[in-house]
């Protein structure tokens, strides 16, 4: 027996509802500094309950060859890599529109 989905209620090889919430995110991207002068890229905005972030940051961190964490519901990558963020989050399926640069 297939698993459904229980927001769109399709088959699990058929959902597309992370492929919408993708779509739908509000993302904000920008660079802080912190102690010792290191820098920091971080991404907020990102539902945790329509987007796997875990998984995300995960990509991030092995796309963007850096350490990096999520806490908080913002992901946290070491380094600046503020453009290459959203190269990468749109070949990930998210809309470029949607990703604001700070």
């Amino acid at each position: 027996m297939q698993e459904i989905c229980k927001v769109c209620g399709l088959p699990k090889e058929l959902c597309v509802c992370e492929e919408i919430a993708r779509e739908q995110q509000r993302i904000n991207v920008y660079v802080i500094k912190r102690k010792f002068g290191k820098v920091v890229t971080v991404i907020e905005g990102l539902d945790d309950k329509q987007v796997s972030i875990k998984d995300l940051t995960k990509k991030l961190k092995s796309e963007l060859a850096c350490g990096g964490t999520w806490k908080d519901g913002r992901i946290e990558l070491q380094g600046h890599h503020e453009q290459r963020v959203k190269e990468v989050l749109v070949s990930l399926g998210f809309t470029p529109e949607m990703i604001n640069m700070r």
